[in-house]
């Protein structure tokens, strides 16, 4: 445990409070329920009893003796017998679980309404379906020549088609919008001329931006009539706008109480979604409305806590459809397709509304890309470093960054070239695409090798080569072609935490005002005048997080040079997985070992709740 700020102010007050509650003093009692907080900031939906037991804490919290932490058992008692902290069900500001799990309540609270919600949704398929009609749309929509193997995108739809609730997961250019594309042609089809309310929906406004253009590509390519074509969706709004979030308080428009007025919602990039907002989610869509969940389960979990699609597809272990969903897919489809023989079946057979797309379109099996990836995701750090030693692989490169004069003189080289194409338009649509052709990702924001040192390395040597005035940028915070990411949602301009913009003047201004320019989720772009912005950073480098939903024609990825926690093979997966084309990493052989040797562990029991 690191001693740097283990406890924050709020971890302290809470537990504070707490143990004020349980009417005496009570380090047992106070230690829980700090470290229950704390574990939400790093992203754990609860405190793991039996992994912390007996640890000694690396800080006296509130000056008090430093302390181990007490056996499992005597900490147990203690905690039961408290009457701040109550059994699954109660009403307390603590939650003991029977795997000795504690919960914040109103994290336990989202946990038992999601996992409630889902295993209520997957307890019968949908009854009303036409069965010729289905088979006939599943041969015209899916061609049969995918290559060897199964067709995943048409199982996909089959399970789509058949459940309340379904998860289409599957890596980059698997083809997962464009197969969500059909399976909407599928449900219009089966409608029959009735006309279902369909949302499509994204975290951020970029991911929405994204979502929106795929859809629109996608819709042009279906073997379908007209009516049914025009009939798909094209709008794409964030989570919160599709929720309608109500301004300065954590609530919606739309609840349990006041549904989303829905037949079909679809959810792109799930992996990006926490708990919270996923329960919330869930909770507003009607029970008799199909909710489609589409996102990488091997990407990197959502900043805030919980790892919310990696639990529902009970990620790194493999799992086989039910003999009954096998034998119907074999009937509407022909595709034969391994039956579960596990010894244990999940009891509410979760893996039949799970499909992962196996075949990737963007990074086939002979890319090196795609083998690095493969590599980076079973964790064999020998292959991974040997396909980046291979000089026949010139997609992903590997050089090595010994000094901050190196690592200036790389920097110089990529900002001369990629990024000064935005400093030479003055239209923001195309300083926008200039900025979505390349990034710089960091894995972490502060130290030598981080996104505050880079960031300002690059606009100094954007200053040396003319393209940044430096008396403009010295008198004042923005400049034009300063690309802009914002850090904190601002619900009232449809701008959310991740979203990117460019600082570029109005024309139709008298002295040309400067505006942030965004990308839209309705029209191309948007803009916002400088002194209406919320909290932002300037993002020639952003870190591997926050480029989540993000995808660049190429990228250059900066680990730093010294070992975090934060180097999962989960955050190396993700930033290489945001290149369309190219992919440059910048470290050195330990780092890469050890990020690739470590996985991401989140304590959470959305898992056990839905697939035991």
């Amino acid at each position: 445990m690191a001693e740097q700020n283990f406890f924050s102010q709020i971890d302290i007050h809470f537990a504070k409070l707490v143990e004020r509650l349980s009417g005496n003093e009570n380090p047992e009692i106070f230690l829980a329920a700090a470290l229950a907080s704390r574990v939400t900031g790093n992203g754990d939906t609860c405190l793991d009893l039996a992994a912390v037991m007996e640890d000694r804490l690396p800080v006296s919290p509130c000056k008090r003796e430093q302390m181990i932490l007490p056996p499992l058992d005597i900490w147990r008692d203690k905690l039961t017998k408290s009457p701040v902290v109550g059994k699954p069900g109660d009403y307390s500001p603590l939650i003991l679980d029977k795997e000795d799990r504690l919960y914040l309540y109103r994290y336990w609270i989202y946990e038992k309404k999601l996992s409630d919600s889902i295993k209520n949704r997957i307890k019968e398929d949908v009854s009303e379906i036409n069965w010729i009609g289905l088979k006939e749309s599943l041969g015209r929509l899916f061609s049969k020549d995918v290559g060897e193997g199964t067709n995943w995108q048409t199982v996909a739809s089959v399970t789509a088609a058949l459940k309340k609730f379904c998860v289409i997961s599957g890596g980059p250019g698997t083809g997962k919008t464009f197969t969500v594309a059909k399976v909407l042609a599928l449900f219009l089809e089966q409608a029959e001329g009735k006309r279902p309310r369909i949302f499509l929906s994204a975290p951020t406004g970029k991911a929405a931006a994204r979502l929106k253009e795929t859809m629109r590509t996608a819709k042009q390519t279906l073997r379908c009539n007209e009516k049914i074509r025009s009939a798909i969706p094209e709008e794409a709004f964030t989570l919160h706008r599709m929720l309608k979030s109500i301004p300065d308080s954590p609530y919606f428009h739309y609840n349990s109480e006041n549904p989303l007025p829905a037949d079909i919602v679809v959810i792109d990039e799930a992996s990006m979604v926490d708990l919270a907002l996923m329960s919330t989610l869930v909770e507003a869509t009607p029970m008799d409305a199909r909710i489609i969940l589409i996102g990488d389960k091997d990407q990197l979990a959502s900043v805030d806590a919980g790892s919310v699609l990696g639990d529902i597809c009970n990620r790194n272990e493999i799992h086989l459809f039910s003999e009954k969903h096998c034998s119907v897919i074999r009937e509407l489809t022909g595709e034969k397709i391994k039956i579960s023989n596990c010894g244990s079946i999940p009891k509410y057979k979760i893996q039949d509304v799970i499909v992962e797309l196996k075949q990737s379109f963007r990074f086939p099996k002979g890319s090196g890309i795609g083998r690095f990836n493969r590599a980076v995701k079973k964790g064999d750090a020998d292959r991974a470093i040997e396909l980046l030693q291979n000089a026949n692989r010139p997609t992903i490169k590997w050089e090595k960054i010994r000094s901050p004069k190196d690592l200036h003189r790389a920097l110089g080289e990529v900002a001369v070239k990629h990024y000064g194409k935005p400093f030479q338009t003055d239209d923001p649509s195309l300083a926008l695409d200039y900025y979505n052709e390349f990034k710089i990702l960091c894995a972490v924001k502060r130290g030598p090798l981080g996104v505050e040192v880079i960031n300002k390395s690059i606009e100094q040597i954007l200053e040396r080569e003319g393209f940044v005035n430096a008396e403009t940028r010295a008198d004042n915070i923005y400049y034009k072609g300063q690309p802009i990411l914002i850090t904190r949602n601002d619900y009232s301009h449809d701008l959310f935490n991740g979203d990117m913009g460019v600082i570029m003047p109005v024309e139709d201004t008298y002295d040309h005002e400067l505006n942030l320019f965004f990308p839209g989720t309705l029209t191309g772009t948007k803009r916002l005048p400088l002194y209406q912005l919320p909290p932002n950073e300037t993002a020639y480098a952003m870190t591997v997080h926050k480029s989540q939903g993000s995808e660049f024609d190429d990228v250059v990825l900066v680990l730093p040079d010294q070992d975090f926690p934060v180097l999962t093979r989960e955050l190396l997966y993700t930033a290489i997985t945001r290149a369309r084309r190219n992919v440059l990493i910048w470290g050195s052989e330990a780092i890469l070992r050890n990020t690739i040797s470590r996985k991401i562990e989140r304590t959470s029991g959305l898992r056990d709740a839905l697939w035991k």
